[in-house]
């Protein structure tokens, strides 16, 4: 099935139902074999024409279909489904203990104080340097954002705890850590960027 969507792709075939047709049965065909069926996802990518990269390509348009459902809809629900938490009677109190309090410091509080701190040093050290539309209020944003560390977060948990209800707790705290870090970045940035209308207006 592979090779049928590479030889669309030489055919030069830039209708995306062909090959949408073609990776739902190369996907079929992968689950029902014992390979791990995702790899026919990465053949399917492989296969779809990218053409010169411009907005008409088909590789183009399937990511902008794509792009909305995939962030706001399957990522999520993949990440929840991965995450194997349970919100039992007792978990409102377990965001008071020492581990959960440090998580939920780490990630709204720690990230962006780091990430702040890191290129702070840099551009006075002369490694680097701010663009010129880019301000230190900026940065913090954007260290905010960065406290949404949901899945490495939860890998390192794993590895430093034994305890099954003390991970399932941080699991939470870091749920609603990451949370509280994308809601806070978001609003920061909104308030403190300019859009281009702006940028565009004349100043007295």
């Amino acid at each position: 099935m592979f090779g049928i969507l590479l030889l669309l792709n030489r055919l030069k075939v830039q209708n995306l139902l062909p090959y949408l047709t073609g990776g739902v049965l190369m996907w079929y065909f992968m689950l029902h074999s014992g390979i791990h069926a995702t790899i026919s996802g990465v053949l399917l990518a492989f296969a779809i024409p990218f053409s010169n990269g411009g907005e008409k390509s088909p590789s183009y348009l399937l990511q902008h279909y794509l792009h909305k459902p995939v962030a706001f809809f399957i990522l999520p629900l993949f990440a929840m489904a991965n995450t194997g938490f349970t919100v039992s009677d007792g978990w409102l109190t377990s965001l008071g203990q020492s581990n959960s309090l440090g998580i939920v410091t780490g990630l709204v509080i720690g990230k962006p104080l780091g990430i702040w701190l890191f290129v702070f040093i840099g551009v006075s050290l002369g490694l680097c340097s701010l663009p010129a539309d880019l301000k230190w209020k900026n940065i913090i944003g954007a260290g905010f954002l960065g406290g949404i560390g949901f899945t490495m977060s939860i890998f390192i948990t794993q590895l430093a705890y034994n305890h099954a209800e003390i991970v399932n707790n941080s699991k939470i705290a870091i749920l609603i850590a990451s949370l509280l870090s994308g809601l806070i970045g978001f609003i920061f940035l909104k308030l403190t960027l300019k859009t281009p209308h702006e940028q565009n207006e004349p100043t007295c």
